[in-house]
């Protein structure tokens, strides 16, 4: 049986993901599902909601790093299960938020090595989608931005260096992912034209003949 493909959206907070990623589904649909992170179904998740919401939860930076690790790791194998019988696997967030919102803190010995070391071993998307947008200040007129502890403008523009150095850190590593990255600016786009750009783009891996094994980071 040909495994199906993981394809993850990624980007800076209210660029339109979940959205995105709720369309592909449609459009991949019987054989597609959604996963959004953090999950905040789970146990680890709901930890990560109050620290998330709650300006009262206090965390160090590594502590909630991990937990946001941890909380990959905890419906790794269902992933993986879904992939092998032939289902697609849309993904809002992963890896690389994970990376990039931890490294832009700054917070000392927190570099991008370090914060990559507890995701190894996790599968590794066919396809990576980065949603950016050039203006910041349209970020900042979405409805609900602010509502969220990382949801500030100027701690919003050092994710976005932060994802591109994660972005050219995994390359150097011995991790080729310049084949499966591609970047859509949505400055000014309607969710349409967003949503074609993507289908264009995910078609050629859906369409993608052979059976790709899995790969890790």
């Amino acid at each position: 049986m040909t495994r199906g493909k993981l394809i993850l959206i990624e980007g800076l907070d209210r660029t339109g993901k979940t959205t995105q990623c709720t369309i592909l589904v449609q459009r991949l649909k019987p054989n597609a599902e959604l996963r959004k992170f953090p999950d905040r179904t789970t146990q680890i998740g709901k930890l990560i909601d109050e620290y998330l919401t709650e300006e009262k939860s206090q965390l160090p930076d590594q502590a909630i790093h991990l937990l946001f690790s941890a909380n990959r790791w905890e419906v790794a194998e269902k992933i993986k299960e879904s992939l092998s019988k032939g289902e697609h696997v849309v993904m809002d967030r992963y890896v690389y938020s994970g990376i990039a919102y931890s490294a832009a803190k700054e917070t000392k010995n927190m570099n991008l090595e370090w914060c990559l070391q507890p995701d190894k071993g996790l599968l590794k998307p066919d396809l990576t989608i980065f949603l950016t947008n050039e203006d910041h200040r349209d970020l900042e007129v979405r409805d609900g931005f602010g509502s969220e502890r990382y949801e500030k403008s100027d701690f919003q523009m050092k994710v976005k260096e932060k994802f591109f150095e994660t972005f050219e850190y995994l390359n150097s590593y011995t991790h080729d992912i310049k084949d499966d990255l591609k970047v859509i600016d949505v400055t000014n786009k309607s969710i349409e034209e967003v949503s074609q750009r993507i289908w264009d783009v995910a078609k050629n891996i859906i369409d993608e003949e052979g059976n790709r094994e899995f790969s890790y980071f």
